[in-house]
């Protein structure tokens, strides 16, 4: 059945318009995203088997590379573009409402929340870094680098000259685990310490490094697991 054939109460556009968004079902907010179906599916359906193929969870979508997006039948490249977009900016707004800078990042809970809308859902290994001043009030916060499944790549001599040009006298390492456990690695501490020894060499503090798993996070500082 095509869009056009459902009553008009049951079409997404038009029962958002009605309704608001938060009427909607995570199927018919997707297919407002999609906005087309093919020829023998409506976008409805193709919404619906995106969403099976991710066990009906959205932050798995989310986390989806536009490849991946291609591959349900119906979502072509402007498709894919079009939703990997709209979880790019909720991951931010999301961020963005946690980020403030006179607030002091004070705990490895409070990196857990700022960093977890970003890194959650992912298939590959981001770093990121949160450059501080002496107040532990938020500079800024920059990815450093993106890797594969299980693994990416430090580089202790980028990180201190960024910051440095940023005039931070803090950092916090922070980086994510798909495979679902916070538990750090011999390579995670390997790189831990070779990163704090560069940064000591320009009086710099590596204040902590959060290792951030599902709903749960890893703190050198604190050397614990906790669940949030």
């Amino acid at each position: 059945m095509k869009i056009k054939d459902l009553c008009i109460e049951e079409r997404p556009r038009e029962k958002m318009m009605e309704r608001g968004a938060e009427a909607l079902s995570n199927i018919e907010l997707l297919a407002i995203m999609l906005r087309t179906g093919t020829e023998k599916k409506n976008v409805i359906d193709v919404a619906r088997e995106l969403l099976k193929s991710s066990d009906g969870k959205l932050n798995i979508i989310a986390g989806m590379s536009v490849e991946s997006l291609c591959r349900t039948q119906g979502i072509g490249p402007s498709k894919a573009v079009t939703l990997a977009a709209a979880f790019e900016l909720g991951r931010r707004c999301a961020a963005e409402c946690i980020t403030d800078s006179r607030t002091s990042i004070s705990s490895p809970k409070i990196v857990f929340r700022m960093m977890f809308p970003i890194l959650r859902g992912l298939d590959h290994e981001e770093c990121w870094v949160l450059f501080l001043n002496r107040a532990n009030h938020l500079i800024s916060k920059e990815r450093i680098s993106s890797g594969g499944i299980d693994s990416t790549i430090l580089d202790c001599r980028t990180i201190a000259r960024k910051a440095i040009e940023k005039s931070a006298s803090g950092i916090i390492l922070v980086h994510n685990h798909p495979s679902g456990s916070a538990l750090p690695g011999t390579a995670d501490i390997q790189a831990t310490k070779q990163l704090d020894k560069a940064l000591k060499t320009c009086e710099i503090s590596l204040l902590d490094h959060v290792i951030i798993a599902e709903d749960s996070y890893y703190s050198f500082a604190d050397e614990e697991v906790a669940r949030c």
